[in-house]
């Protein structure tokens, strides 16, 4: 379903712009906002412009996690960006709206599929916001809530108003929001129910690829998990993620020496081959539901059935 980007296409020279940040805009972070203005800049270019300080917030320079203010001005260095952008296919974005999960005024939440990033950028066109967006053209201001990896399914929040946005950001900021995930771990878990507090911390790799290893100089990270079922030399993992760091449950779950299985970054590249044999393509981790409280306090609970690759996997292994 991943589009690659095309090799070509139309691009043009943008001028130097400043724009005012309105009250419908504030909230977000000036890495989103930056691929809004800027379609198509590839995303190593983007965050270096960020990191040389071209890209300004009232004069000064920012980080990519900055969040916008209302009133902030924000001055847009000339890119080459794409011209008219290359639209995704109607088949890929057609079959985007039949995985939403729940819609209402302010929300969409969406069974994300596995191999699907949830934005273009490094070498991806189209992921899920670009194939929504095309879908929804009405959505203008539809923004990812949070973010899954490429190779995960499940639960994904969508904001459709720039106030829902916030909300929900402070509701992650808050503690208020519970996530749960099901991965197939390497070994026989008997550790019962632990919480896994590493500090996290992000590395870059040659070619710009983000590794997140455990260090004393990371951020604060902890992960709730404990075991679902047992399925001969592999233990299926309910995990609870507390906080939310970049590949937090998947480094987790290495640190405490059971590697998810198809984890090609961390896991065991042995194991790995040999689990691709069996019929698992791709890393067994599923965010199998999202809570939080809506504005009025009532609960919203949203729920993903696992994925059916990840199903038949465990038939096998039955």
């Amino acid at each position: 379903m991943q589009e690659k980007s095309p090799e070509k296409s139309e691009q043009r020279r943008s001028k130097v712009r400043k724009v005012r940040i309105d009250a419908e805009s504030a909230g977000q972070r000036i890495d989103n906002f930056l691929r809004r203005e800027l379609p198509g800049l590839p995303k190593g270019r983007l965050y270096r412009i960020l990191r040389r300080g071209e890209v300004r917030v009232n004069g000064g320079r920012v980080r990519a996690d900055y969040k916008l203010a209302e009133g902030d001005e924000v001055r847009i260095p000339p890119a080459r960006v794409n011209a008219s952008g290359v639209p995704p296919p109607e088949k890929s974005a057609a079959a985007i709206l039949e995985r939403i999960l729940f819609e209402d005024k302010r929300l969409l939440v969406l069974d994300k599929p596995s191999g699907l990033a949830v934005h273009g950028g490094s070498g991806v066109s189209h992921g899920v916001i670009e194939l929504l967006r095309h879908a929804r053209p009405e959505l203008k201001d539809l923004s990812l809530v949070h973010r899954l990896d490429r190779e995960t399914s499940g639960c994904l929040v969508l904001a459709k108003r720039r106030s829902a946005l916030r909300a929900l950001h402070a509701k992650f900021r808050d503690g208020a929001v519970e996530k749960n995930y099901l991965g197939l771990a390497v070994g026989d878990w008997q550790l019962g129910e632990q919480v896994i507090d590493a500090p996290l911390l992000v590395t870059n790799r040659q070619g710009g690829e983000r590794h997140v290893v455990v260090s004393d100089e990371g951020k604060p990270a902890q992960t709730r998990i404990r075991l679902s079922r047992r399925y001969r030399d592999y233990s299926l993992l309910q995990c609870s993620p507390l906080t939310g760091r970049t590949h937090q449950i998947r480094v987790h779950a290495q640190a405490a020496g059971f590697p998810l299985a198809g984890d090609e970054r961390y896991g065991d590249a042995a194991v790995n081959r040999r689990i691709r044999t069996l019929g698992l393509p791709r890393l067994f981790l599923h965010a199998q539901s999202i809570a939080f409280p809506d504005d009025s306090g009532n609960d919203l609970h949203f729920t993903s059935s696992l994925a059916d690759d990840l199903d038949e996997f465990l038939r096998k292994l039955r």
